[in-house]
């Protein structure tokens, strides 16, 4: 029997009255205190400008906790764990007094000197408090110390590189925890799984089997109170250079030699350093970039992007990309990977679908227009679970159609897939750094998009050329019809 890990901690949060510590990092922290993953020895320090109190922190969690978790029970036993401490990220005395208070919550909570420095604040803050931190000594303690970065991790691989060396001046690779809540999703980490776990599958995972793979991360949402954000990263920035890219890494990545952090990471840096990359004249060729327009969404009508933000009227951001990513080696030459992502389209899903070669001769089909390929659809969100699309014959029929045999995560009562941040906050506490990226994955990811992102900075874009409510532009299917594929579709497959 596997005995469950209760680490001791002090969770120091840069940027605690903000959006993402109220939404995810507060509920996430107290699913972990109810579920037995953290004890009764642990405390959180919020850090902000505001002139909070304790007390208005705490109720301030409560109320998150009570909003993202529909419950109405006490929480206050729990909530006592959390202290606020007025911030200046610049002012000397601010890290000088926080040095003071971690040491007093040490003692109280016999945390041992364990610290996670979590960044949930702006990136051009990054270097300067991770320095501030080593010099001050918050980082030099008796037991252990982690620095949480949220991304952006640059907004291209030269101010990458200056944000990572001002980083590692402070902190070692090893505590350095980039995250990417895509990692944290249960389907992605299952990727892994289904694939080596499974000998019907892994045996056919290669560009003799495997026609060309999809991998679509939609949204119906538009950019919402994030325009000026938006703007400056759009979605190649925003979705592909990280979250879309770590899927085909885990998708094309060889077996690793043994289930540890170092060697699954190898085995990912080696794909991306595989990406074939796109030269300028041929970026057209590979991507398309778009921009939503008005339309609708559940009947009701939404504005166009150009329309959300009085700074937005002339913008040149794409809030869509698609793109045919190759990987050079042996394993997948010839396999094309189509990515697409984007906003205010049709509905919010993330799907990946493995579309395999079909047989020479398919006698059960009438027509070639009547064949369906097998396919093995992963669904990471909204819905979790496996579809595998096979041909039979149903009775009374005569020809193969398609079948589905399908796994649903929320099939059994009593499953719930804890939060992508839940699960990566717990592996973060507990030093496994395997779900989240390391520099190099960064750094190569960086150097693919960069030259398509410079390629569509020099260009002004034919914007808006898609409806809200749409799967994005006509160009996105063209992309694939030229190579003889069409995307299949985000809803289920017809039964």
């Amino acid at each position: 029997m596997t005995i469950q890990q209760k680490p001791k901690v002090i969770i120091v949060i840069f940027g605690a009255t903000g959006d993402l510590a109220k939404r995810k990092l507060f509920p996430s922290i107290y699913r972990l205190y109810k579920s037995g993953k953290i004890s009764e020895d642990f405390a959180v320090v919020g850090l902000a400008r505001r002139p909070w109190t304790n007390d208005v922190f705490r109720d301030n969690v409560e109320n998150s906790i009570h909003d993202a978790l529909s419950t109405d029970e006490n929480i206050g036993t729990f909530s006592s764990h959390f202290y606020y401490h007025p911030f200046d990220v610049t002012e000397t005395s601010s890290y000088q007094d926080l040095k003071v208070l971690l040491e007093e919550l040490d003692g109280k909570y016999q945390t041992d000197g364990n610290r996670v420095f979590y960044l949930a604040m702006a990136p051009e803050y990054f270097g300067s408090i991770a320095q501030n931190l080593e010099s001050y000594g918050l980082k030099e303690s008796a037991g252990w110390s982690r620095l949480v970065i949220e991304k952006p991790f640059g907004h291209d691989l030269a101010s990458a590189k200056e944000l990572n060396n001002e980083i590692r001046a402070a902190f070692d690779e090893e505590q350095i925890y980039r995250i990417d809540h895509y990692l944290g999703k249960e389907m992605v980490q299952n990727i892994e799984v289904i694939r080596f776990a499974n000998a019907i599958f892994e045996h056919l995972w290669n560009n003799q089997y495997i026609s060309n793979v999809q991998i679509t991360s939609s949204e119906s949402l538009g950019v919402e109170e994030r325009a000026r954000y938006y703007d400056h990263s759009g979605a190649t920035r925003d979705m592909v250079q990280n979250h879309m890219l770590q899927m085909v890494a885990l998708l094309a990545m060889e077996p690793p030699i043994k289930l540890t952090t170092d060697e699954i990471r190898s085995e990912k840096v080696k794909v991306l350093r595989a990406l074939r990359t796109i030269e300028n004249e041929k970026v057209d060729k590979y991507f398309v970039r778009g921009q939503y327009d008005s339309g609708s969404i559940n009947e009701k009508p939404v504005e166009r992007y150009r329309d959300e933000a009085e700074e937005l009227i002339d913008s040149n951001t794409e809030t869509y990309v698609a793109g045919k990513v190759l990987i050079d080696n042996y394993r997948w030459s010839g396999v094309p990977f189509y990515i697409r992502t984007g906003k205010r389209m049709a509905e919010k899903s993330t799907k990946i679908v493995v579309e395999f070669k079909d047989i020479p001769m398919n006698l059960y089909f009438k027509t070639n227009r009547e064949k369906h390929p097998n396919l093995l659809i992963i669904h990471i969100q909204p819905n979790e679970g496996v579809t595998l699309v096979l041909n039979a014959k149903k009775s009374g029929g005569s020809l193969a159609e398609p079948i589905q045999l399908a796994y649903n995560n929320y099939g059994y009562d009593g499953i719930n897939t804890p939060e992508a941040y839940e699960k990566l906050l717990y592996d973060c506490i507990l030093g496994d750094a395997t779900n989240f990226t390391h520099w190099d994955e960064v750094a190569y990811s960086w150097a693919y998009i960069d030259s398509i992102l410079k390629t569509w900075e020099t260009t002004q874009a034919d914007f808006p050329n898609y409806k809200s409510g749409s799967m994005g532009p006509e160009a996105a299917d063209k992309l694939l019809e030229k190579d003889g594929f069409h995307w299949w579709p985000i809803t289920e497959i017809e039964k």
